[in-house]
């Protein structure tokens, strides 16, 4: 047996610098070496989305500072995955020219940018650009990284080893709300939450660079059930012929059990790339969460799926099968969803309950994609080994496509977040009274109506039973008005207060004063008759006519009875005709006054300090702009729930959809099966390592 590895001339081993970049490795590893190799690939793709998701973190704080609204910003994520989706259709050259390099190059490439690009990105069209950059190095590298596990994993380890991978996007996500929750209260801007992951890219670089390596084509292009393959595929592998398995490689692989599997999961992921891209979003403006204390709920549900991941991966390399944990998996998501979508509908939901139960959603998603990597991987080998990397390129197509589509139309169903999400920042702070472009006294009467919205009801009611008053006052210099307020007597600010209302010089307010002081009643009537009326009395104060319609407009007026209407009428004829003449003509305006003063006097001294607090500060422009954006952000609020449980029966229907599609893949349902498939298998390797010898 080891004659026939042997006695073939090995190429000569690269050495000094060029072994930075000649990563082949012409036998396959050992156990400990291959875990190694795992261990890079794996870190490589931590950081990879852990460097890709920042931004959903910092959300809040991008939309704030750059100027971008909402919809921007959701078109900025739409634009980088289709330029992720169209990288990864490029992957498959992987199968040409290797993965390690394409790997290392893009560590590199995305920890310049994180590092000396986004902090100097301050406006909204920079971001998109930067981030639309990142999403086409990640795309290439979504391919290459699941091809060198798929490599450097037999099948019977398989699950284990994408369990491990699959940690990248979940310990990504995690490491993400980690480092966001701890640090950004204490940071000066978002931008340096990517400078941090900019320096441990740089880090991450290193370690890719000097030690990360690949099998050779003629290697990798083989299907490698267990550890026993090892020699009988290293002993294939001198009679490969690379460039023959590589033809037509997008024809070998669009088949109905490549397409349909991968169609499947990328459906099935809606719910977590939601979960990675909004819910910090969604639970900072429904529910109010401070941008750590959202972040934080991702802790917890990172945390359980990165542990689950490997569990589970784990478990079903033990058991031989894939699809009963898919299957398990798939039906926990669905009824999982549907529990964390009745408690979206309450406000009252604790924020352990959603850790909880977010906590429960994580390892059903676990559940499923581990073991769903390894099925597709093992599906894809069915059909050809050599082409792993361009199947898992129409792999992370079809996925980069799924979610451009469901990032897309997002702020089209939950179109309500748009709103909070523009204004919800500049509503919280006018809410607590801290809008900067506010005065104090402006923001104190923003922040009570806020802690009170019953003031405005109260100031209408008030503002509509003293209408005839309000108006008075409004005519009176606030001056006259605290002189008024200090002594209600004050003979100089009364004249003032007349002359202010009716308009007329101080001379005639004089003399309507001492007429009024003279003929109190008289004056209080002549104000309740029309002025055709008192015109026709002046001429003839004996006119009949005229007599009997003053009597009916005073009746009216002061709603007393005829008799009594009739005796004022007659105390007012009584008058001088001089002053009478006065009081209808030159001095109607004083008497009016007059009237309106004591009105204004009679009104309780509650609701004039109730209106004094509040009215007048209500009528404030500005106040009222404030106001209104509040009602604005309130309102999006209250249907804010109710569309995103549109949205998120479209993951619901993902999920379902994910089911029927599970069965075109490759492998067993019964343990005992996969396991008597193994021993067949193992004893064909027996058969042909027999040959060799």
């Amino acid at each position: 047996m080891v004659s026939v590895i042997t006695t073939v001339e090995e190429p000569p081993k690269p050495l000094g610098v060029a072994r930075l970049w000649r990563r082949e490795l012409d036998a396959y590893p050992g156990a400990g070496a291959r875990v190694a190799y795992l261990a890079i690939v794996v870190l490589t793709t931590v950081l990879f989305y852990y460097q890709y998701y920042v931004i959903s973190g910092v959300s809040d704080q991008v939309i704030a500072t750059t100027g971008a609204s909402f919809m921007f910003f959701v078109n900025i994520n739409v634009v980088s995955a289709l330029a992720s989706a169209l990288t990864s259709a490029l992957g498959g050259i992987a199968d040409r020219i290797g993965r390690a390099n394409i790997v290392t190059v893009g560590v590199l490439l995305c920890a310049a940018l994180c590092t000396f690009g986004f902090p100097y990105a301050h406006g909204k069209w920079s971001v998109a650009v930067l981030y639309a950059v990142l999403g086409a190095i990640e795309g290439t590298v979504l391919v290459a990284t699941p091809a060198l596990v798929r490599d450097f994993s037999p099948q019977m380890g398989r699950a284990s080893a994408m369990g491990f991978w699959t940690i990248g996007p979940v310990a990504g996500s995690l490491i993400t709300s980690a480092v966001v929750t701890n640090t950004i209260a204490h940071l000066g801007a978002w931008q340096d939450e990517y400078v941090i992951s900019g320096i441990v890219g740089f880090g991450v670089f290193g370690v890719a660079l000097v030690w990360l390596r690949e099998l050779a084509p003629n290697l990798r292009d083989q299907v490698m059930v267990s550890e026993r393959d090892r020699v009988l595929v290293e002993a294939k592998a001198r009679g490969i012929d690379v460039d023959g398995a590589l033809r037509h490689p997008w024809r070998q692989m669009l088949k109905a059990d490549v397409i349909g599997p991968a169609v499947a999961i990328s459906l099935f992921l809606i719910i977590y790339y939601t979960a990675v891209g909004f819910f910090p979003l969604f639970f900072q403006t429904v529910f109010g969460y401070s941008t750590s204390k959202a972040n934080e709920l991702g802790n917890w549900m990172w945390g359980f799926q990165a542990f689950g991941l490997v569990a589970i991966g784990w478990a079903s390399d033990r058991l031989r099968v894939r699809k009963p944990f898919m299957l398990v998996g798939a039906v926990g998501a669905v009824v999982t969803t549907l529990v964390f979508m009745a408690m979206a509908r309450h406000q009252s939901t604790s924020f352990g309950d959603f850790a909880v139960v977010l906590s429960v959603l994580a390892i059903t998603l676990g559940l499923t994609f581990a073991p769903w990597m390894a099925a597709f991987t093992e599906t894809v080998e069915r059909r050809n080994p050599a082409l792993s990397a361009t199947g898992l390129s129409i792999w992370g197509l079809l996925l980069r496509i799924v979610v451009t589509v469901s990032t897309f139309i997002l702020p089209y169903v939950v179109h309500s977040v748009t709103t909070v999400a523009d204004y919800g920042t500049a509503a919280q702070a006018a809410a607590a009274g801290k809008d900067p472009s506010l005065t104090r006294a402006q923001n104190a009467i923003v922040r009570d109506v806020v802690a009170n919205p019953a003031i405005v009801t109260k100031v209408e009611a008030l503002a509509g039973t003293y209408r005839a008053q309000l108006a008075t006052a409004a005519k009176i210099d606030p001056a006259t008005q605290a002189a008024l307020s200090a002594n209600p007597n004050d003979p100089g600010a009364q004249l003032k207060a007349l002359a202010e209302i009716s308009g007329a010089g101080q001379a005639t307010v004089l003399q309507g004063a001492g007429i009024y002081l003279q003929y109190p009643g008289p004056v209080a009537t002549v104000d309740a008759i029309d002025a055709t009326t008192k015109r026709a009395l002046l001429a003839n104060p004996a006119d009949a006519a005229a007599l009997a319609r003053a009597t009916s407009e005073v009746a009216a007026a002061d709603h007393v009875s005829a008799t009594a209407a009739e005796g004022r009428v007659h105390t007012l004829m009584s008058v001088p005709p001089a002053d009478l003449s006065f009081m209808v003509t030159t001095g109607a305006p004083v008497v009016s006054a007059i009237n309106q003063l004591e009105a204004l006097a009679s009104m309780p001294s509650s609701a004039s300090t109730y209106l004094t607090k509040y009215g007048t500060p209500l009528q404030d422009p500005k106040v009222q702009s404030t106001l209104k954006l509040l009602q604005k952000v309130q309102t999006a609020q209250q249907s804010s729930q109710a569309q995103w449980q549109h949205y998120f029966w479209i993951a619901v229907a993902g999920e379902i959809v994910f089911i029927p599609l599970m069965f075109l893949m490759a492998g067993f349902w019964d343990p005992r099966r996969a396991r008597r498939a193994e021993e067949a298998h193992e004893a064909m390797v027996a058969a042909e390592l027999a040959k060799l010898r």
